[in-house]
């Protein structure tokens, strides 16, 4: 590793530098603490019902997953993750999203997989008419069986956000697709894994998606030991999607060398999932480095925007998260743009009412701007509230005490 500075430069490193290092150095020492010590965030155990299908005219298990939190608060929503085969996609859908929610790169979600390999129920559930190609008989009623019974059931039971995605294999995943011939579909995200295809979803889905008129994420994937005319079909889907781009369709397309048709599953699901997910994700060093710390101002519009972005994704709203509150600190900070931390402060107060987060940014600006009395009030404003973070009642008062004192010195 390269030194931080040489010791030419040692001598003409004067306070000001110092500052700037230490405030870094502290910023990637707590911001990107969570990398080493997340706060645990973990699914309670899977658990399966039985589930009574006036639909289907058969009883159907299910397989549930929660997270943790979900017992701990009891306003929060959470995306809902439909699994078709239910039995082998549930465990490795399940551990990507446990590891993910851990490290907070992915939000929790709740995870239902539907059985269908009992009784070959999935051909059934997967079955549409050669002549017009969509859903009939028993496919038909599976296609209504999810989206007239199972969703409203589990929005009804649960604390559902309304992003849905629904993920299938080979044949599964080629029936999801009948859910985008719909004019307005009922899911927003689709994980298409080696998708045997029905005739003319090649045209059919790129001409839907051209037309939609709200976000929609589409994965698809294949791999290099796919049967020939699942490549085939794909690939002409993966051509006409790109043909006719459409600025609400967030799509992207994996091709695994060296994979099985069995081994792509493993290889697409964390793809899929993190694409799906990208602007969810907190601030990293990297985009703190190569983002937020060189604009010449704007950093508190940085972190709405992405916030703002992720409700747009995702069509719910997500707490500003406090590393990221101290990454948008920092960059102001090191900029020296003081007069940005009141606005952060106004963000604070929305996202964190009852805290001492936004009586911190202001006493904050108060003191970088010399306003020692303010900063003292400022202060002692925020320690009478709660601690948030790394913020502490006892560090808000004596912080108050030292703007007191350095008054009294001006």
């Amino acid at each position: 590793m390269l030194p931080l500075f040489s010791p030419e430069d040692s001598a003409n490193f004067n306070l000001e530098n110092m500052k700037h290092l230490l405030l870094l150095l502290l910023f990637s020492a707590t911001v990107f603490s969570q990398e080493a010590t997340p706060e645990p965030a973990v699914f309670i155990q899977k658990t399966t019902e039985a589930f009574v299908s006036t639909k289907l005219g058969e009883t159907r298990e299910i397989t549930i997953g929660l997270p943790a939190s979900y017992q701990q608060n009891s306003t929060k929503q959470y995306p809902i993750l439909v699994l078709l085969d239910g039995e082998y996609l549930f465990d490795p859908f399940f551990g990507a999203l446990n590891y993910g929610a851990y490290w907070d790169d992915l939000p929790e979600t709740i995870i239902i997989g539907i059985s269908q390999n009992k009784n070959d129920e999935r051909n059934r559930d997967s079955s549409y008419d050669e002549l017009n190609n969509v859903p009939v008989e028993a496919g038909a009623k599976f296609f209504e069986f999810i989206g007239v019974e199972l969703l409203p059931y589990l929005e009804k039971k649960y604390r559902v956000a309304p992003f849905r995605i629904i993920a299938g294999h080979d044949t599964t995943a080629g029936f999801l697709n009948f859910y985008l011939y719909k004019d307005n579909p009922v899911f927003n995200a689709y994980i298409s894994l080696s998708p045997e295809l029905a005739p003319e979803m090649e045209t059919r889905i790129p001409e839907n998606l051209a037309k939609i008129k709200k976000p929609i994420f589409y994965y698809q994937s294949t791999a290099e030991g796919d049967l020939k005319d699942i490549l085939t079909s794909v690939k002409k889907l993966d051509e006409n999607i790109k043909a006719t781009p459409n600025p609400l369709l967030h799509y992207n397309y994996d091709h695994f060398k060296g994979a099985s048709h069995y081994s792509t599953v493993l290889y697409s699901i964390p793809n899929a999932l993190y694409y799906f997910f990208d602007s969810y994700k907190p601030i990293s060093m990297t985009e703190f480095t190569e983002k937020i710390a060189v604009l010449p101002s704007g950093y508190t519009k940085y972190l709405t925007d992405k916030y703002d972005a992720i409700e747009k994704n995702l069509g719910y709203k997500v707490l500003v998260r406090t590393t990221d509150f101290k990454a948008i600190e920092a960059a102001i900070l090191k900029n020296k743009a003081y007069d940005e931390l009141e606005e952060l402060a106004q963000v604070a107060n929305k996202n964190y009412p009852k805290s001492m987060l936004g009586d911190y940014e202001l006493g904050l600006m108060y003191e970088k701007k010399e306003d020692y009395k303010r900063a003292a009030k400022s202060y002692q404003n925020a320690g009478q509230q709660e601690a948030i973070g790394d913020l502490t009642q006892n560090m808000m008062f004596e912080k108050s005490d030292a703007m007191k004192a350095l008054t009294l010195k001006k």
